[in-house]
């Protein structure tokens, strides 16, 4: 049996892992204005744009019909099964876009599911299942360490500026107001598919200690996550801080943020995500 990952594009994943395990990303559209960008718009060129434009982005989440086209050479077919793992419906409906490309296509050979996250908590999930695929044959198993990895996943990050996800409706007006309050740094989670504003901190040292303390009853047979928004000196700080708290030979994986979720997290963001153990351990 041969599986197939497919995630869309709000989810963040190193280079390695989309090529060492053969993930398809289905595009999510990127809008400055006028100016729309069917594909998104590569990392680098995406923060450039963000930093030399006043306009804030937007994104629209892939139709019923890009999965279609996704999914369509792969319909029922016995030797191949389909994992499609996608953003928080708290955050987007893209899995009915999803489930109903699947429906319309008669399609059986797929599993559809959202992460309850995004970004590199989204990507997480989806290199260790890979990992664990790569020993697991089961379809039922791998659906079982998925939901597994899913209700142990943490995420959480230092945010610049909170207008971004003020404008997308992720967090209220009143939060957005302290958050630009000058050296104030908030501090955010996912927690059940949801961006909560948990913390705001004076300064990026507190706000890093804040993040340190975060990790609590890791499972260290999983890779500690670390991500950023065009910010690579602060992410590589942040994981110096984490090396000394984490067992010997700790895999730690460092990720950008990408132009759709750069898109309602701004740019100066980074944080991490990690799995815990499960509680009856």
């Amino acid at each position: 049996m041969k599986f197939k990952i497919v995630a869309d594009a709000s989810c963040d994943i190193p280079k390695e892992f989309m090529e060492k395990y053969d993930i398809t990303i289905i595009p999510i559209e990127v809008m400055f204005g006028e100016e729309l960008y069917p594909e998104g718009l590569e990392t680098r060129e995406f923060y450039k744009k963000m930093q030399e434009s006043q306009i804030i982005p937007k994104t629209a989440m892939p139709n019923a019909y890009k999965f279609e086209n996704f999914y369509r050479p792969y319909v029922n077919q016995e030797d191949v099964f389909i994992f499609t793992i996608v953003i928080s419906m708290e955050m987007s409906t893209t899995k009915v876009q999803a489930q109903m490309a699947a429906d319309n296509l008669g399609m059986k050979n797929v599993f559809i599911e959202e992460s309850a996250s995004t970004t590199l908590g989204q990507g997480a999930i989806i290199i260790e299942l890979c990992k664990y695929m790569e020993k697991e044959q089961d379809i039922e198993k791998i659906k079982e360490e998925f939901y597994r990895l899913r209700r142990n996943i943490h995420v959480y990050a230092i945010i610049n500026d909170l207008k971004y996800l003020k404008q997308s409706g992720r967090l209220s007006g009143a939060s957005a107001i302290v958050g630009s309050m000058l050296s104030v740094k908030p501090i955010v989670s996912i927690t059940q598919g949801k961006v909560l504003n948990i913390a705001k901190c004076m300064g990026s040292a507190k706000a890093e200690s804040f993040l340190l303390n975060k990790l609590e009853n890791m499972d260290s047979s999983h890779a500690l996550y670390i991500v950023h928004s065009d910010t690579p000196d602060s992410a590589e700080r942040l994981k110096n801080k984490f090396i000394p708290l984490l067992p010997e030979g700790q895999e730690i994986v460092t990720g950008e943020i990408g132009c759709v979720v750069g898109s309602h997290v701004g740019a100066k963001c980074y944080g991490f995500g990690y799995f815990t153990k499960d509680c009856a351990e």
